[in-house]
């Protein structure tokens, strides 16, 4: 998987397992946090506290249930050398025995012989390029917050959370920030949500501070995104769509860093980096839903 045809989806923007069983909704009610999961969970990305005690359970098949151990990352590195786990108010959705977690890029951080790139990127354990992550009505939630020991250099572009369909030709939804590779400065501080073509759904200014949190509703059935945001421990409300968005070609979500280069029409092999690079992602309240009937929670 992630075979060098992955050119191409790059560029355009910016282990199949078995099918998992739902999950009964769950309630987070520790203080700073008070939201609750009201659909049943498909993917749940959630970081339990036994993971942090321990963060080798990161490493092999045998003991992370949460994401794929192998991908996708530098060639030589282990995931629990990858990953951070800092202190503070816990997301939106991660009160209740769940931490964030942080994902790091290095100057090792290059992936098979993608030299162009420094990047890490987690995939949901369970999650297939067939499998019931793109079918029906799906509701990917994230929050992200900013590291200031590792703040990302925005003069290069990010992609940071993206569904990459399955022949590794598109992504149909892209989660990205830092200047857009041929395109303005302007707003490199912004967060922006983009179609597979590269056009633009939603964008909104990074908060250096708080919390940020997101919703993206897939609707496989009617080639439909819907974006929600809020900023702490605020309600999600929807900011965007429902928005046409060509949503096929099955695939798999991953979430975290990929840093492109500067100075290089070939971001794929070469280009410019900073040495000794230390930047960070801060990811809570990881977990796709099932939003069947109109179902997302807030």
């Amino acid at each position: 998987m992630h075979r060098q045809t992955i050119v191409a989806a790059l560029l355009s923007a910016g282990t199949a397992l078995a099918a998992p069983r739902p999950q009964a909704s769950t309630t987070s009610a520790a203080p700073g946090a008070t939201a609750t999961i009201k659909c049943p969970i498909v993917f749940d990305g959630r970081v339990p506290e036994d993971y942090v005690a321990d963060p080798t359970k990161f490493d092999t098949y045998a003991t992370n249930k949460i994401f794929n151990p192998d991908y996708v990352k530098g060639n030589d590195l282990k995931w629990s050398k990858i990953l951070k786990f800092p202190t503070g108010d816990p997301s939106r959705f991660d009160a209740g025995g769940y931490r964030s977690l942080e994902v790091t890029i290095s100057d090792k951080s290059i992936f098979q012989k993608q030299n162009g790139f420094r990047r890490a990127g987690l995939q949901f354990l369970q999650d297939a390029a067939d499998g019931p992550g793109m079918k029906g009505v799906k509701t990917l939630h994230f929050s992200v917050k900013q590291d200031a020991t590792r703040s990302l250099n925005l003069t290069h572009e990010f992609l940071n959370v993206w569904h990459e369909a399955a022949d590794y030709s598109s992504n149909q939804i892209q989660f990205q920030t830092g200047q857009l590779i041929g395109k303005s400065a302007s707003d490199k501080n912004n967060f922006k949500v983009l179609d597979r073509n590269g056009k633009s759904l939603y964008s909104v200014a990074m908060d250096n501070t708080k919390w940020q949190n997101f919703a993206i509703t897939l609707n496989y059935e009617k080639n439909q995104v819907q974006i929600y945001y809020s900023t702490g421990n605020d309600a999600l409300k929807s900011v965007a769509g429902p928005t046409s968005a060509d949503l096929s070609g099955g695939g798999q979500f991953q979430l975290g860093i990929l840093r492109k280069p500067t100075g290089s029409s070939d971001v794929v092999n070469s280009g410019y980096h900073q040495k000794n690079l230390n930047e960070g992602q801060v990811y809570g309240g990881l977990f796709l839903e099932d939003s069947a009937n109109n179902c997302v929670s807030l």
